[in-house]
């Protein structure tokens, strides 16, 4: 029982209970919501948020930020796309081929950045640039429409209603929770996201991590590309626009510090959850575009003061613990 306790902690709870109101109001505010057909067309819209989210959890994990994820996952769809509709290969050719342009753009973000000490932010910005110039000159900026290609992927599975792709996400952030909490890389990347310095000073060669989190983040958005053209069967190169804001936002509604050192994948789920009702719920209710956007904003600043009070009352917590651990009492002779 302790040991899944250590792999399930409590704070879960509390984004759950969250999640779950969230259903509870909208279903109240609208007839249409609580049904299975709103909750399984929501499960199969959010694969490619999901592993991208994983991707960006281990990145800020070290302190670090990849904004390139929304631009590479469509420069690997558009690569898909010309592999599957221009040069006639095989799906398991063509996948391996998208997913090394994510792995490629990633080794980039992560080697210029640590290599030579550049904040990601700017590098992942400029790759931001690069992979969106790239996605328009492979597809000659028009759509590239694949049929039934990539159906096997995207398409929901007879008697289950669920996609293939939302099983590998959910998969995917499995093995990302597992790899963040049970593994020495794992300890490495929450120990380089606590004190950089302190790592360096132990010996422990800082350029290998870093970079790998960084393909690691290419690769998510790579299948990211490649579930999103399963779900629409096409590859579009304005794929993704903005999808780095939500990633971030739902790490950050998982309670991941953006200052480095403390993050949970599994919570990152919950907050992709939570984003996908949240925008699923106001569209069923009549909510513009704006107010949509106004909402889901207010609640990233919410979540992101949440945890700033939060990791304060934890200090607190360990420095009233620590006081009363030297305030032993005398023991008579």
């Amino acid at each position: 029982m302790s040991s899944l306790r250590r792999f399930i902690p409590w704070e879960y709870l509390g984004l759950a209970s969250v999640l779950a109101a969230l259903v509870l109001l909208f279903s109240l505010l609208s007839n249409h919501f609580f049904s299975a057909l709103t909750f399984v067309t929501l499960a199969n819209q959010i694969p490619a948020l999901t592993v991208i989210a994983v991707g960006m959890t281990l990145v800020l994990v070290i302190a670090g930020i990849d904004l390139s994820v929304g631009s590479v996952m469509a420069l690997s769809g558009a690569v898909l796309g010309l592999a599957l509709a221009d040069w006639q290969l095989p799906l398991l050719l063509a996948i391996p081929l998208c997913l090394l342009v994510g792995c490629v753009c990633g080794y980039v973000n992560g080697f210029i950045s640590a290599y030579w000490t550049i904040p990601s932010f700017i590098v992942s910005l400029g790759m931001l640039e690069i992979a969106r110039g790239g996605a328009y000159l492979v597809t000659d900026s028009q759509t590239k429409y694949l049929g039934g290609s990539v159906e096997a992927i995207g398409a929901p599975l007879p008697g289950l209603g669920l996609s293939p792709a939302l099983l590998l996400a959910v998969a995917c952030v499995i093995a990302g929770q597992v790899l963040l909490s049970k593994t020495v890389f794992g300890r490495y990347l929450i120990a380089i996201g606590t004190n950089e310095e302190a790592v360096r000073l132990s010996g422990i060669k800082l350029l290998p991590i870093k970079v790998s989190v960084f393909v690691l983040s290419g690769l998510m958005a790579g299948l990211g590309g490649l579930f999103h053209v399963a779900y629409l069967e096409s590859a579009d190169p304005n794929a993704g626009i903005g999808l780095e804001l939500s990633a971030i936002a739902a790490v950050v509604i998982g309670g991941t510090s953006l200052a480095g050192g403390r993050g949970s994948v599994v919570n990152t789920f919950l907050g992709v959850l939570i984003i996908a009702v949240l925008q699923t719920g106001l569209a069923q209710v009549g909510a513009s575009e704006p107010t949509k956007r106004v909402i889901t904003g207010a609640v990233i600043v919410a979540a992101v003061v949440l945890d700033v009070y939060r990791h304060r009352a934890t200090g607190w917590r360990g420095w009233l613990q620590k006081i009363l651990r030297q305030k032993k009492p005398a023991v008579a002779e």
